[in-house]
Parts: structure tokens; sequence; C-alpha cells
């Protein structure tokens, strides 16, 4: 936020235009085929624009409902498709460069997950279904062309239903969760990660250059948590297998400078019953209740020694 002395007192200011849904449709003159992509974006300015909180003069102000407009002419100016990322971009760098007031713009998007659909084994040419995980951004710029760009997802759901364990933590009078050595395990990862690039002009200039990335990003952190898929790997903890995850980001794609992952621990309580005796009729390992509230929440990030986390 804009920071002043007013008065004598200190105050902080900055507006925007939240919730804009857009969507864009592309098609490729040679195939004929379509891309499509739906967007909810987010918009704050901070700006000179004080004397309309002190003084009732408000032509200092970008108002909301340009600021709505503005999506979809630069939506419109998108000849060709774009990752979320370089859209956030171009809109940021828009309102930093065209209205002097403007000092820095924020711009998040979260993107919906349309995904082309197959029929009979063949990708359709403009059909798509609605996925689940979300793609997300923010892009922070200044005026002066400094950059601050994050990416992440949003919902990524993953289960496992075997090599997972929970044992050797602390008990006291309280504890009443039995170790063990076979659960499964699942959660929903939120996930988001810092880019390395500091500038406008750093900025790698292909068009879906980070939509490879989000992609490239969501199989580590798949691949990580389930290991080979015909022995999958031992998780010990959320903790261990989060660290392994974070660390697996970073080892294999060397623009990102930091990676911060949530992973609830969402459970699945074996579906024991007891009988009018009063003996408890067990299910095996088959049979489970599974339940979101209460969940264990694990939350944890890792960044390269020289990143600005």
């Amino acid at each position: 936020m804009t920071k002043e002395v007013i008065e004598g007192f200190n105050f902080e200011q900055s507006h925007g235009k939240e919730r804009v849904r857009v969507a864009r449709v592309w098609k490729n003159q040679e195939s004929g085929r379509y891309f499509v992509v739906e967007w909810r974006v987010s918009i704050s300015l901070l700006s000179h624009c004080i004397n309309s909180y002190i003084h009732d003069d408000n032509s200092d102000i970008v108002a909301t409902d340009t600021m709505k407009n503005t999506v979809y002419a630069k939506a419109k100016e998108c000849s060709e498709i774009l990752s979320a990322e370089n859209f956030a971009i171009e809109l940021a760098k828009h309102f930093t460069s065209f209205y002097k007031q403007v000092t820095t713009a924020i711009v998040n998007i979260v993107e919906k997950p349309w995904e082309r659909i197959n029929v009979d084994g063949q990708p359709h040419e403009h059909g798509f279904k609605l996925g689940s995980e979300k793609h997300t951004t923010e892009a922070i710029v200044k005026k002066s062309g400094e950059l601050r760009l994050t990416s992440g997802i949003e919902g990524l759901s993953l289960l496992k239903t075997t090599k997972s364990g929970f044992e050797g933590f602390i008990r006291d009078k309280y504890t009443a969760l039995p170790e063990t050595r076979e659960r499964m395990l699942a959660t929903e990862v939120t996930a988001q990660w810092r880019y390395s690039y500091e500038s406008l002009q750093s900025v790698p200039q292909k068009p879906l250059y980070f939509t490879e990335k989000y992609l490239d990003v969501k199989k580590v952190l798949i691949d990580t948590f389930f290991g080979p898929p015909n022995v999958g790997v031992y998780s010990p903890s959320v903790q261990s297998t989060l660290y392994q995850m974070a660390k697996a980001t970073l080892n294999r794609v060397p623009d990102i400078s930091s990676i911060q992952l949530k992973m609830p621990n969402i459970h699945f309580l074996p579906a024991n019953i007891s009988n009018k005796e009063g003996q408890i009729v067990k299910f095996e390992d088959d049979v489970y209740f599974p339940t979101d509230e209460p969940h264990g929440s694990i939350e944890a990030s890792l960044s390269r020694f020289w990143s600005k986390m």
C-alpha cells in the first residue's frame, strides 16, 4: 500500500478491482483448432491519489470500472495464446506506464482449469471439460520496471492407499493416536513459487513459457508424492513428503528461487464399529471413513540462499 503522513497520522491506501472474469478464445488459422482460457483477475494500484481522501478531489483516481474494461481490452489485444503470468505482467505494465499517478500495480489471476477432451482417442478441436486444480499467479510491477512474479497451484488433491506411516512422535496423557507404518495418505496441495526474474526486461519472451513451467512444477510435485509407478515411495510423515516435494522442485526448475507448500493431512479413518455387546468390529484395512474436518495442517517454505522470500 502507498504510505503517507497526513495531518500527523500514518496513512496507507490502495484501490483496485477484484474478481473480473474474462474468457479468451483463439483459433489456429492453419489447423482450425480452438484454444480457450478463463481467468479471474484482481487488480490493486498503488498511486498518488491522496487528494481524493482529504480534499474530495478525484482527479488522480483511476476508476475501478476503467480497470475492469482494461482487462477486456487487453485480452482482445492478445492476438496469440499466452500464459496467465504474461497477461498479468502486461496488465500491470500498462497501469504503471499509462498513468503517471500509479507507482505500482499488483495483478492476481486465477485460471479456471478448462482441459481439452478426447473423443475416440483423439483430441477434440473445440471441446473442453473442467478440471480440478487451479493455476494462480501474481505480478507486482513498479514504474521503474522492477518485477516480482509468483505462480502457484490451488486444489491439487492427491491420495495414495499405502506406503505411508506416522510413528515416533511425542506421546503424553492427551495422545490417543496409535503409531503406524501402514495408512492412507491424502492431501490437497496449495503451492506458491517465486521466479527469479526481477525486471520486465529479464522475462523470457516465449508466450507460453510460464504455462510450461507450471506444468513442470505440477509434474514434479505429483511424481515426488507418489514415487515410481510400480513400487511407490514410503512417506514417514506429511512433513517429510512436503520437504521432498519442495526440494525436488528447486532442483529441477532452476528459475524458481523459492517455493511454499501447504498440505493438510486429510484423514481416512478405519471404519470400525461396536456392536450391542460393546465389541469392536473391525473391517480390516479396506473400509474407511473419509473426513476433512478436523485435519492436520502442515506448511513450509524452501528457498535458495540468494533468494528474496
